[in-house]
């Protein structure tokens, strides 16, 4: 029987997904997105229903699992497009490190328990003849393990415990639009499939399929291609493609796909690239048909069922963070960069159940900031901040961030008094477009603060000496965020 859900269902910055189903794991399906700059970065999240997600856990959780992710290059570097399956009792979850001036490194983390951070490897480091990101990892009827990459397709085959790679060949390139990526395989029906994104990651996004009796190919192309897209339509979910095809444990077929709730214009999406489902239907001997991306859909859904082991955060939950001491910063928290961790400290001395934030060197220290994803289009967000700056232009606040060249900023900044020179604390707004030229933005404001505000009620979690000579931490405690509402089409509101 069809049930009614609404997309996205990983909503906020949850872009590139893949997804499996695994029956020996009680009937669960398991996703991961891209997590570029961000550490822990590599989020792996579990359901039983497709509709309620928890984050199970964060592949990559150490320092020492990717020292690169520290380097200062540029804002799109860092975790791209991954694959997660399982096979023979472990996870497997390949991606690529990109360094945008020193092409991808490809790596391989496996685990057994997918609910527990420090259980995933230290990385495999995959050989690249190719030259290539995106990868994917299949496993062939002939014992054989192959991985496939984008820019061709090409397709090698790796061993996974030494990370060697033979000599790729090239299977197929796509429909004849430009950026053929994010390969994934299937075996079906006596068929290998290949499951493609062209068009790049725009408003011509698209997801195209081909097959072959042979994995190296000749690959036919599906005649009624692209079988997911939102391009040349109207529809609110725009960019739809980047799709992985699994099945639940009745065999009924879904897809995960990535969608910006943007509308046709592709102008104001704030939440960024998120995690979309649509139901599919796949008949022996024939092609997927996938259904198109809407906010509000219909399906065979699993029945509700929220017993999910671990202590990650339910996707949609509300935060209640008061940072007792001898607690961790929450599982779905994260940096920009893995920042020096002396930068922060939960319930240091003579400040319990606070989070204290020191400013940084960013290029030394990284950021002296924490974060959570926004999760909904309306929500609720609120911290209590304890600061007293001493030194000119200390600030301590709360940054609405895309990049460190595209940020919102509403902050306690200590400033000289224009008339005196004395030094006062102000609150400013202030927006950070560097990322973006030509982009007109509101002028900063400056509101000269009463002494009896430095403890009141802020959102933010950043402190920052901005270049200056200040040390002065910030205090920040009960942090409040509580989703509201979701936008799942232009105007229309569902409540979370």
């Amino acid at each position: 029987m069809a049930k009614t859900y609404t997309n996205p269902i990983l909503p906020g910055w949850n872009s590139d997904p893949s997804c499996t189903f695994v029956a020996e794991h009680n009937n669960t399906f398991f996703c991961t997105t891209s997590s570029f700059l961000a550490f822990p970065g590599l989020p792996v999240y579990a359901s039983k229903d497709l509709t309620n997600w928890k984050l199970a856990s964060n592949a990559l959780n150490r320092l020492d699992q990717l020292p690169e992710l520290s380097s200062n290059g540029k804002q799109n570097d860092g975790i791209w497009a991954s694959t997660i399956r399982f096979h023979d009792g472990t996870f497997y979850l390949i991606t690529s490190y990109i360094l945008v001036a020193n092409w991808p490194k490809l790596l391989l983390f496996t685990t057994t328990d997918p609910y527990d951070d420090s259980a995933w490897s230290d990385p495999v480091y995959v050989e690249n003849p190719a030259n290539d990101f995106d990868p994917d990892i299949f496993w062939g009827d002939d014992g054989k393990t192959y991985m496939a990459v984008s820019a061709g397709i090409y397709i090698s085959e790796i061993n996974t415990l030494t990370g060697t790679a033979t000599e790729p060949f090239k299977v197929w390139n796509g429909t004849g639009d430009r950026n053929p990526e994010g390969p994934h395989l299937y075996k079906k029906d006596g068929y290998y499939y290949l499951l493609i994104a062209e068009g790049g990651t725009e408003t011509n996004h698209s997801a195209t399929i081909a097959r072959s009796r042979d994995i190296r190919g000749p690959y036919e192309e599906n005649p009624a291609n692209p079988i997911l897209t939102a391009k040349n339509t109207d529809n609110y979910f725009q960019t739809v493609a980047h799709a992985d095809l699994f099945q639940d444990a009745k065999g009924n077929w879904w897809a995960a796909a990535l969608a910006t709730r943007s509308g046709p214009a592709w102008e104001v999406y704030p939440m960024g690239r998120e995690t979309v489902l649509v139901p599919a239907k796949w008949e022996k001997g024939e092609w997927p048909v996938l259904a198109p991306a809407h906010g509000r859909m219909s399906g065979p859904l699993p029945p509700k069922n929220m017993d999910i082991p671990g202590d990650g955060h339910w996707v949609n939950d509300p935060d209640v963070v008061n940072f007792p001491l001898g607690s961790a910063l929450p599982k779905h928290f994260a940096f920009w960069r893995p920042p020096k961790t002396s930068l922060f400290a939960v319930s240091p001395p003579g400040h319990p159940n606070t989070l204290r934030i020191s400013p940084s060197r960013p290029l030394v220290d990284g950021l002296a900031f924490v974060a959570r994803k926004q999760s909904a289009t309306l929500f609720d967000y609120s911290v209590d901040v304890s600061f007293d700056p001493t030194v000119a232009d200390e600030e301590a606040g709360i940054s609405v961030f895309l990049t460190q060249f595209q940020h919102i900023d509403l902050g306690i900044v200590n400033l000289p008094n224009k008339h005196t020179g004395t030094l006062v604390p102000n609150l400013r707004s202030r927006i950070e477009a560097s990322g973006k030229p030509n982009t007109i933005v509101p002028d900063t404001k400056l509101i000269a603060i009463p002494r009896t505000w430095l403890k009141g009620t802020l959102v933010g979690v950043y402190a920052t000496s901005n270049g200056g000579k200040g040390t002065t931490p910030a205090y920040f405690g009960r942090w409040r965020y509580a989703p509201a509402a979701q936008e799942i089409e232009e105007g229309e509101f569902v409540r979370t």
